[in-house]
């Protein structure tokens, strides 16, 4: 099969009277085009002159009629038309535009304009329009119109055959005469080529082409010969001279055999030592991230403990130290709420260290469960009581199924563990003013779906993945969100271990829905009584003529602590803020002369507001105390580097606070008035 890849390439012979034809080709294009538009455009011009003489014929022919309004006469004269069968239609229309007359008589009205046309020459679907006017001693009298035949179309058919006919006759006459012309041109040129292929193909130096005649080819032939002559007298030359280098070359090829012996040999050890050191630094490599990964996690577990275990630890130190301060008078409403944020804030620590201890527990094996048939409504009634006042904290419809007749089977104590761990994660992780849904569903399969769905931000796929790991705190930081980041690994485990799944489904910014499953139960549940904590309401202290503190700390329990502390030195007032915006806002407007601020706050943290408090001139000469519970070495350094007048951790320990507060004081007077 013939290719373009492999189809020859076009002999001289070929290309010379290809030119010859398309030469001839072009030349007769030009020629019978101009000939035909000439024509055309002669017969365009006449019947256009024949057509508008005659309609100025007809108007003066009528213009009697129309004067003596007579339609009859202007029918007559309109008759006249037949001896010209190109005019199809023709009308005459009275000074008013009306039709008066029309030809043929018989034909309908709707083949006329109804009203006169403009006067002009107009070309329509092969027809040709002239409208006239009819002027008879300088007066308009009318118009008339005809419609004919415009036949330009038919001409160029006409002549379009005859100028293929034309073109097909001399483009025959041109090749006959171009193949002869051809074979006189190209044979000595041939001649010279076909001795030049034989010399290629038999690589014979000696041949020589034949001189046909003494022109320019004749020349070609004459060089050529030349040409080969001196090409004979080289190859011998370098036929001589290859032998020479080709036994150079087996001498160095020889050379160099030995030479890649050696190299192979280098390069197998080479090859060999790099293996061995590529596998040293992948193992060390692997050794290395182990160690620092461990190394990792042992400090964020370290600083993550560190900071939630200082949190209640300073409301249970802080308060204790109040209440066992001697010389302070008490109420007994006073002491009974310092003694409720000691319990709570110890209910709090507690939970923190069972977590860790199930999380222990789990891992070596040593937790017991007491599978039992438990009612699913029963244990979120009691869910409901505990978490319900967190929730109307932050504005959140809870919607629990109370009346859910559905019975799983399961350890209560850890079942009840597992829901609480979920709903307080819906909570803590929701938007203000947003839902907790809980719903259950029933299998064929006889297993039970227990769903918890918040309205929060979402999770990413990157944190659903690392969502069930140990620490993970659901992409909030160190402070942000109360807990140690272990809930989820316990609850995952704690419904593996009673024989469930669990799973998250999570979309961002729409919220997150997680889900456990467990074997459904036809006997009759087990009930227990619920455990309230009641809440101690506080009372708000305002002291408008002493010197001014600002606390800005989002734990309720600690800025109560530190409101007492301020209350019974007596040479304070103080306000606070539970977020840094608010919180530089109040410097701002209230200029404190001391501000204790909170390091791990929501939104802003405490550093980045005292590097905003010290970029304004207006608060920059204010103290501000780092109360944090980030103990770690580390983290002291930073905040003083950082600028803080002092750096102070939870628990609180009150004398200490007091002094850091009476030397930020004694420093704002100092730069309030300078000596």
């Amino acid at each position: 099969m013939t290719t373009s890849a492999t189809r020859r390439p076009a002999s001289l012979q070929a290309k010379l009277i290809r030119v010859v034809l398309l030469t001839s080709l072009v030349s007769l294009l030009v020629a019978l085009g101009a000939m035909i538009a000439y024509d055309l455009r002669t017969y365009h011009q006449s019947w256009l002159g024949d057509m508008t003489t005659q309609a100025e014929l007809l108007g003066q022919t009528v213009a009697p009629a129309l004067a003596f309004d007579d339609a009859r006469v202007a029918g007559d004269n309109l008759a006249l038309l037949r001896s010209r069968p190109q005019v199809r239609a023709a009308a005459v229309y009275n000074e008013r535009g009306a039709l008066f007359a029309r030809y043929p008589a018989e034909a309908p009205a709707t083949t006329l304009p109804t009203a006169a046309p403009p006067p002009g020459v107009r070309i329509e679907r092969r027809e040709l329009h002239v409208v006239a006017p009819v002027v008879s001693k300088g007066e308009t009298l009318g118009t008339v119109y005809l419609r004919a035949d415009y036949a330009l179309y038919d001409h160029i058919a006409s002549y379009a055959v005859i100028a293929l006919a034309v073109l097909v006759a001399a483009m025959g006459v041109a090749w006959g005469l171009s193949r002869r012309l051809a074979r006189v041109v190209t044979g000595p040129v041939l001649a010279v080529a076909t001795t030049a292929r034989e010399v290629v193909q038999k690589r014979d130096y000696s041949r020589r082409a034949q001189k046909m005649s003494d022109d320019e080819v004749g020349t070609l032939a004459e060089s050529f010969n030349d040409m080969m002559a001196e090409i004979e007298r080289r190859a011998k030359e370098n036929e001589a001279a290859l032998r020479a280098i080709a036994r150079e070359v087996n001498d160095r090829r020889e050379a160099q055999h030995e030479v890649m012996r050696l190299n192979e040999r280098l390069e197998a050890r080479v090859r060999e030592r790099t293996a061995q050191l590529e596998a040293s630094n992948r193992e060390l490599a692997q050794a290395t991230e182990t160690a620092e990964r461990a190394n990792r996690a042992k400090s964020e577990f370290i600083s993550s403990m560190s900071h939630e275990l200082r949190t209640p630890l300073n409301a249970i130190l802080g308060f204790g130290q109040l209440l066992a301060t001697e010389g302070i008078s008490l109420s007994a409403t006073k002491r009974a709420e310092f003694t409720q944020h000691i319990l709570k804030a110890g209910s709090h620590l507690l939970s923190l260290i069972n977590e860790v201890l199930d999380l222990a527990r789990i891992e070596s094996a040593n937790l017991m469960l007491s599978p039992e048939p438990v009612e699913v409504a029963t244990l979120l009634k009691e869910c409901h009581t505990m978490l319900e006042p967190a929730a109307a904290q932050r504005g959140l419809h809870m919607l629990l199924p109370f009346d859910a007749t559905l019975t799983v089977v399961a350890d209560r104590t850890r079942l009840k563990q597992v829901l609480l761990n979920l709903l307080s994660n819906a909570i803590k992780y929701n938007r203000e003013q947003g839902a907790v849904v809980v719903e259950c569903a029933s299998f064929h399969s006889g297993t039970a779906r227990i769903v918890v769905r918040d309205t929060g931000p979402g999770l990413r796929p990157d944190q659903v993945a690392s969502l069930f790991q140990p620490f993970n705190r659901l992409g909030q930081e160190a402070g942000s969100v109360e807990g140690t980041g272990i809930g989820l690994v316990v609850t995952k485990r704690l419904v593996e271990l009673m024989g469930g799944r669990i799973g998250v489904h999570s979309t961002p910014g729409v919220g997150s829905e997680f889900w456990i499953e467990l074997q459904r139960s036809q006997d009759s549940p087990v009930t227990a009584e619920t455990d309230r904590m009641p809440l101690l309401p506080r009372d708000a202290l305002a002291m408008p003529h002493m010197p001014l503190l600002l606390y800005v700390e989002d734990n309720p329990a600690n800025l109560r602590l530190v409101e007492e502390i301020v209350a019974f030195r007596g040479d304070l007032r103080m306000l606070s803020a539970p977020d840094a915006q608010l919180g530089i806002e109040l410097a701002r407007a209230h200029l404190p002369q001391i501000i204790l601020m909170d390091i791990h706050l929501p939104g802003l943290s405490g550093h980045d507001a005292r590097a905003l408090l010290a970029a304004d001139p207006v608060t920059r000469h204010i103290p501000v105390i780092a109360v944090t519970a980030d103990a770690m070495p580390r983290a002291r350094a930073q905040g003083l580097e950082a600028g803080f007048f002092q750096y102070l951790t939870k628990p609180i320990h009150v004398a200490k606070l007091n002094e850091a507060i009476d030397a930020a004081l004694a420093a704002s007077v100092e730069k309030s008035h300078p000596r």
